[in-house]
């Protein structure tokens, strides 16, 4: 029986997605920004509907790289037609001043007020930023954990105005459960902004927890799979115009040691029906399309930012079957109100299976297996899982005292999962949480991150990050 917590009702979902759009249309034109919201902002709410009424991918990819393009060039001709006088200042519309970091306290200038330690004043210029921090986390999916995280922001030796903001991340958890997570994230630019070099690595040894395929899952229907994960994803893109960029990749996802713990609730499980192997190897050459106009990805305060990602999984190149994904996803981020440090960030994730191939269970969409496992606050990673997913969030950014020490934020998201091809998104599953941020390094942004989401059927969980969520 499907799930009576869950929206499972096309009727619904189809009044929620049309409330959706009609609130961002209002928005847009209450807003100060409204000559400069593109089709995307408007379009991000429509992919239910397209997908859930099955019009097609080929319509809604078209729609994506039309939107895309049509939002780079509406701010550069915008930009291009105003007189001199009007024009936007990029320095003060991205990032904060030098002179408001100064003014800002981080957890450095916090522990020097209270042992009145003397010493030299801190800049920004030249500097490379170093944000570490042990933490406990706890959630569902891990039990209490241990772990501590560290990541690095940098611009080139000799930056220029518009040279974007460079960052390696890393952390290690052990948990309760004698878990191990040991990501190893980057995004370098080269040339003044002219090359990008992405780089995604990690060791996971679980047990994770699934719940079968599909949105009609129950919570207590979950049961535990023991596995050891590698991932390697390794992308480099150049410039094809202002903001946007075009490359190539090359992805490898490797499997082993997977097993079954416990007994499922009915049998066979799902995931044996699906095709349950010992081993799983994805592995092949991608093309990503993206659009970033945000100067600091740790901590983003305004710009858009867009991505596509196309990957063929080739069994040539040792890939167990052939099969394809697509990856879409837009972010956009707004100070609110304009004079204040607020932001208001909305998150849109996207991620389909194509054509007649089959993908590994464990590497199909799933909560929480985003590239950052950020997806899904307020639910266990591996709740929901499917053929396709669609993912909304919306978050909203704001200080608790003046100099940003402290700040808080308030989000909501809901997340839609087919089952099969042939079974479309049928039942929408919203969360809603807030969080404390702590200022780990005003120059670069970094915040510490300690959030809790609240789900249906008894979802719940606390997650610790540095840097935002999206």
């Amino acid at each position: 029986m499907p799930s009576k917590t869950l929206l499972n009702n096309k009727a619904q979902l189809n009044n929620f997605s049309l409330g959706l759009m009609l609130g961002t249309c209002i928005f847009s034109k209450l807003s100060r920004w409204y000559q400069k919201i593109p089709v995307p902002l408007l379009f991000y709410f429509t992919i239910i509907r397209i997908m859930h009424k099955n019009t097609g991918l080929f319509y809604f990819a078209l729609c994506f790289i039309t939107c895309l393009c049509w939002e780079t060039m509406l701010v550069a001709q915008t930009q291009d037609t105003l007189p001199n006088n009007l024009k936007l200042d990029n320095s003060l519309l991205f990032e904060t001043s030098e002179t408001q970091k100064q003014d800002a306290v981080d957890v450095i200038d916090f522990i020097k007020k209270i042992t009145k330690i003397q010493s030299k004043s801190r800049n920004e210029q030249g500097k490379v930023h170093l944000s570490a921090f042990p933490a406990v986390g706890y959630s569902l999916l891990t039990g209490f954990a241990g772990l501590v995280d560290a990541n690095v922001v940098f611009k080139s030796k000799k930056p220029q105005d518009n040279d974007k903001v460079s960052f390696l991340y890393s952390s290690l958890a052990y948990t309760e459960y004698k878990q191990i997570i040991f990501p190893l994230r980057a995004s370098i630019w080269l040339g003044h902004g002219k090359y990008n070099l992405q780089s995604d690595w990690r060791f996971v040894k679980y047990p994770s927890e699934t719940f079968g395929l599909g949105g009609h899952t129950h919570l207590i229907d979950g049961y535990a799979i023991d596995f050891d994960y590698i991932k390697f994803h390794q992308t480099v893109v150049t410039k094809v115009s202002k903001n946007l960029y075009a490359g190539l990749g090359y992805y490898l996802d490797y499997i082993w040691k997977t097993d079954e713990v416990g007994t499922p609730s009915k049998n066979p499980s799902d995931f044996q029906v699906y095709g349950l192997n010992k081993t799983a190897t994805a592995s092949g050459f991608v093309f990503q399309l993206l659009q970033d106009s945000r100067k600091n990805p740790i901590n983003p305060d305004n710009g858009w930012y867009s991505k596509m990602v196309l990957r063929p999984n080739l069994s040539f190149l040792g890939a167990g079957t052939n099969w394809t994904s697509v990856q879409l996803e837009f972010r956009k981020y707004f100070r609110f109100p304009g004079k204040y440090h607020n932001v208001l960030a909305f998150w849109n994730y996207n991620w389909f299976m194509l054509g007649k191939g089959k993908a590994p269970y464990l590497l199909l969409p799933s909560t929480g297996w985003d590239d950052n496992f950020n997806t899904g606050r307020g639910y266990i990673q591996g709740r929901f899982r499917g053929n396709s997913m669609v993912y909304l969030e919306g978050e909203y950014r704001f200080r608790i005292t003046p100099k940003g020490f402290l700040g808080g934020v308030v989000f909501a998201n809901a997340q839609s999962f087919s089952q099969t091809p042939e079974h479309q998104f049928e039942v929408l599953a919203p969360a809603f949480g807030l969080g404390l941020r702590i200022k780990l390094n005003k120059f670069s942004g970094a915040n510490l991150c300690i959030d809790y989401g609240i789900g249906l059927q008894g979802s719940n969980g606390i997650s610790v990050n540095i840097g935002e969520i999206f």
